[in-house]
């Protein structure tokens, strides 16, 4: 009964009533649709982060390799110990954690970003409806 209150309600309003009443609702949405997009950008760089201390596992030790310093500068090294891993936490901390240690901070970072990703999935499907 109550929805069909806010109907007749919606009905009476006018153009830009309407328009005044469907623009704070399309902010959320594209707030939504945002944090989609980096939930999306974490997960890939976690999963690529998955994939690269599995290399690395698999590599022997004195194997030469290039270690990214940022972005876009690498630096030629020697592996000396495939077990001790650095992760980056966030805002430029590391913590030195064992291969297995790391991979399994990775995992549970991915299913929790998943699990993000689905839960705002669902409020903005409800938002659009």
């Amino acid at each position: 009964m109550a929805s069909s209150k806010i109907g007749v309600e919606m009905e009476k309003l006018s153009v830009e009533q309407l328009k005044a009443f469907k623009e704070p609702i399309d902010l959320e949405v594209n707030l939504l649709q945002d944090s989609l997009n980096k939930i999306r950008t974490a997960t890939s760089r976690l999963e690529i982060a998955s994939s690269a201390l599995q290399d690395l596992s698999n590599r022997p030790l004195g194997s030469q390799m290039l270690v990214p310093l940022t972005a876009s500068l690498y630096v030629p090294d020697t592996l000396h110990d495939a077990d001790k891993v650095l992760i980056d936490i966030g805002t430029a901390h590391f913590v030195e954690k064992t291969m297995a240690k790391g991979k399994d901070y990775c995992e549970r970072k991915i299913n929790l970003l998943k699990s993000n990703f689905d839960q705002l999935i669902e409020v903005e499907t409800k938002k659009k409806v």
